[in-house]
């Protein structure tokens, strides 16, 4: 048995395959780096909007793309992280990526406790899910960036932006936790 292959599935596929090649371009020796490493994640963060376009679009939903979407935007996400926090390891820094990571594996892990008692719908993703992604992508993508253009302090803003996000994180988390309540305390 074999996962089912589509355009929307491939570029979930490329999404994943882009974060060893983010690494190495945020490792490279020369002054562009940083911006080329950027470029790659901005390019997997745009798969992440066209592929559940195109799932939705030309009908190429499966649960094996609901499955690996999700995977492969953590994954992305998590991976940018550390390497930001490697390059500036600040409390801050680290206790952003550690709420932001934190919450990706508690929320998951509710999800799927709550798909096993048929309730999965009750922590279905919100629109402040969507804003924290965006959030995310985009103060992610900046601190990626690191320097300042026309004087404009990107780095800052990114670390501004994932402050926003990560108090988005929190957020959201406690709307998935009280919509699960009464199921975790056996109480539903």
């Amino acid at each position: 048995m074999h996962a089912p292959l589509n355009l929307a599935i491939s570029l979930t596929w490329m999404r994943i395959a882009a974060i060893p090649l983010l690494v190495l371009l945020f490792y490279g020796l020369d002054e562009w780096a940083r911006p080329a490493a950027t470029l790659m994640f901005g390019l997997a963060a745009v798969t992440d909007w066209l592929d559940g376009y195109v799932a939705r679009r030309f009908g190429q939903d499966s649960p094996f793309g609901a499955f690996l979407d999700p995977v492969a935007d953590k994954l992305m996400i998590a991976v940018a992280l550390v390497l930001i926090v490697q390059s500036d390891p600040r409390i801050v820094t680290a206790l952003l990526a550690i709420v932001i990571i934190g919450r990706e594996i508690a929320v998951s892990a509710l999800r799927e406790w709550m798909a096993e008692l048929g309730a999965r719908s009750q922590v279905a993703v919100s629109a402040y899910g969507k804003v924290k992604t965006i959030m995310q992508m985009i103060g992610v993508g900046a601190m990626l960036w690191e320097r300042p253009v026309a004087g404009i302090p990107v780095y800052e803003i990114g670390m501004v932006l994932l402050i926003v996000a990560a108090g988005l994180t929190l957020w959201s988390m406690a709307a998935y936790l009280q919509a699960a309540w009464p199921r975790l305390t056996g109480t539903a």
